[in-house]
């Protein structure tokens, strides 16, 4: 009788044993299930505050998501991907040319996307301070003449790494022609020596607030997120302005990767080829070009396409399609 009762509690124990680890080996099946993606984007450093509001509002109904950002000069963004060879699942540029210039392949190149959206509009300006140099002084009208003076220091982000770089230089161009003014860029640019010159401009946001600098060239948006002051530039040479796109054509600068001609700023994304999370992807980008994406984009001071254009639209994850519209300009 004791050796059946034994018996029967080694049976018992063995049993609650093998419960247990069932329990505790589904308990971890569940906890990998429930591990959260981890989204990998790389992005012009003007996205920044627009993509963080947004990541913090996408993840509230997506727990299994994680946005993990990382933010710099769009060309050298996407260079992350096609020479440093990291994963991205999103690559977003503050200049639609970016993506296909680099990232399309052709001529032997590998191709790491096939597509591109784009999503919002903005100009290049001017920021400053009440601490800056002649800050009571400057006007839509003299800014060229302000900037010109002597002792006047600009910041302005790398032509050869960072959108913001050549536009700068290709509103100068255009400027000069505007108001009639040859040689107005290079006396302005003789205030911007390498010293004062960053991967991305907002680098440069803090020397500007501690007066370091008294002007820096920068976007329209970071002007309006920031509160600065900035200059109110004529459509015809900030371009923000498609209409326009013939005469901004007319600017041609010239930097490392080339000759680059002037177009209208138009923010661009795609998710690379190998994006290792590309259903996550498609995900924030339909937040991104939805309605609140374009919201979250039009309070930071972005002018919101709605629909965003598409190039390749055929290419496109079928999800996302809904949301654009055919882009002729390639």
């Amino acid at each position: 009788m004791d050796l059946r009762v034994r018996a029967l509690g080694l049976m018992t124990g063995a049993a609650v044993a093998l419960a247990a680890i069932a329990v505790a080996g589904a308990g971890t099946a569940r906890a990998a299930t429930h591990d959260p993606v981890k989204l990998t984007i790389y992005a012009a450093g003007t996205l920044a505050r627009p993509f963080t509001e947004m990541a913090r509002e996408f993840e509230k109904s997506h727990p299994d998501i994680t946005i993990q950002p990382q933010f710099g000069g769009s060309v050298k963004m996407v260079k992350q991907v096609t020479v440093l060879k990291q994963e991205a699942d999103i690559v977003a540029v503050a200049d639609y040319t970016v993506i296909p210039k680099y990232m399309f392949g052709g001529n032997g190149a590998q191709a790491y996307a096939d597509w591109y959206a784009g999503f919002v509009g903005n100009a290049i300006t001017f920021i400053y301070t009440p601490k800056s140099r002649f800050a009571k002084e400057i006007t839509a009208d003299n800014w060229h003449d302000i900037l010109s003076r002597p002792g006047v220091a600009i910041g302005r982000s790398n032509p050869d790494t960072d959108p913001s770089g050549y536009q700068t230089l290709q509103m100068l161009n255009l400027a000069a022609t505007h108001y009639h003014r040859p040689g107005l860029a290079d006396a302005i640019l003789k205030n911007a020596p390498e010293t004062n010159i960053r991967d991305t401009e907002t680098d440069l946001i803090s020397a500007l607030q501690l007066g370091q600098i008294d002007y820096l060239a920068i976007y329209r948006s970071d002007a309006l997120q920031h509160h600065f002051e900035y200059l109110k530039l004529p459509a015809a040479i900030d371009l923000s302005d498609p209409k326009y796109s013939a005469d901004y054509a007319k600017s041609v600068v010239h930097t490392r990767n080339g000759a680059l001609t002037a177009k209208p700023i138009v923010y661009a994304l795609t998710i690379p080829l190998n994006a290792p999370h590309a259903q996550a992807a498609i995900e924030f980008v339909r937040f991104i070009l939805g309605p609140e994406g374009r919201k979250i984009s039009a309070q930071n001071g972005f002018k919101t396409l709605s629909p965003a254009y598409v190039v390749h639209g055929d290419r496109m994850p079928a999800q996302l399609l809904a949301l654009t519209q055919p882009w002729k300009e390639q």
